[in-house]
Parts: C-alpha cells; sequence; structure tokens
C-alpha cells in the first residue's frame, strides 16, 4: 500500500528487501485526502516543517494525477525486473487489501508511507490497523524525499 510514487530510493528498498529473491508486487495506491488535510499539519509541525503546515490547506498542482502516479510505480518496479501490477483504491484500502492478500497469497504486506503521527500514535495508521486484518506479516516503512537513502519502520 502506498500514497504517492515510489521514488528510486524506495524502489531499490522494496526490491531488494529479501536478497536476490524476485518480488512480485501488487500495489495499492491511495492517495491523502482532502479530509486529512488537519492530519497532515500536524504531522509536519511534528517534524519542524512548518512551512508545509501552512500550505497544507492549498491545492497542490504539481502533483501527478493518482493514475499516472501508479503508473509511474508500476513501470519502476517492472525495471528491475520483478511483476508488478496495482490500482487506485477510492475506499476502505483496508477490506480490498485483505482480499487481495487472500487471492494472491501473498507473503507479506508493505505499508509505504510517510510518516503520520497521529494516526500512528492511536494505531490508527494503514500498517497496525492491516496487522489484526490481513492474517500475514505486516512491513512498515516510510517513504521518503528522492534524494534521501531508504529506511524502514516498525
Amino acid at each position: 500500500m502506498i500514497e504517492k510514487p515510489l521514488t528510486p530510493a524506495d524502489v531499490e528498498f522494496v526490491t531488494t528487501l529479501h536478497g536476490d529473491d524476485q518480488g512480485s508486487f501488487v500495489v495499492l495506491m491511495q492517495p491523502r485526502g482532502k479530509q486529512d488535510v488537519l492530519l497532515r499539519a500536524i504531522d509536519d509541525v511534528a517534524l519542524g516543517e512548518f512551512d508545509e503546515a501552512v500550505r497544507e490547506g492549498e491545492e497542490i498542482t504539481a502533483e501527478l494525477p493518482v493514475e499516472r502516479a501508479l503508473s509511474h510505480t508500476l513501470a519502476s518496479l517492472r525495471a528491475t525486473g520483478a511483476e508488478a501490477v496495482g490500482q487506485v483504491v477510492e475506499d476502505h484500502p483496508l477490506d480490498l487489501l485483505t482480499s487481495v492478500v487472500e487471492q494472491t497469497h501473498a507473503d507479506e504486506v508493505i505499508v509505504l508511507t510517510a510518516p503520520h503521527f497521529v494516526e500512528e500514535f492511536f494505531h490508527r495508521d494503514w500498517a497496525s490497523r492491516a496487522r489484526h486484518k490481513v492474517g500475514v506479516p505486516v512491513l512498515k516503512l516510510f517513504s521518503h524525499a528522492p534524494d534521501e537513502p531508504a529506511k524502514g519502520g516498525s
């Protein structure tokens, strides 16, 4: 599960998590919605990104449309030799995630998002909620800027 396109470092990180084993990915992308503006602003303040917190209410036109963002991510994963399919999720991503895990007999779920301190504190983030639903291990990773090294989560 992702909320924005994977950076090259994200792609390298997820495709090398298991050494030389070639992975297969089903990517579910649900971008952060307008309902999350307050939570994003709180996260920005917690990270010391005050300019970002002020701009959270503004419409950012430079972002890729979600379909293009997903296509970019799938192409990046495929370029490594991995199999990758995906879809945009409008509502209830965990319900869809559960059915995808069952249908594909997935070994694990990777949730790759920016840190969301409020949701994580109350265990309402995707990874925490997925751990109670999907029946396979759930790995939470934090996405990052293109020039940032890859990093894991809990």
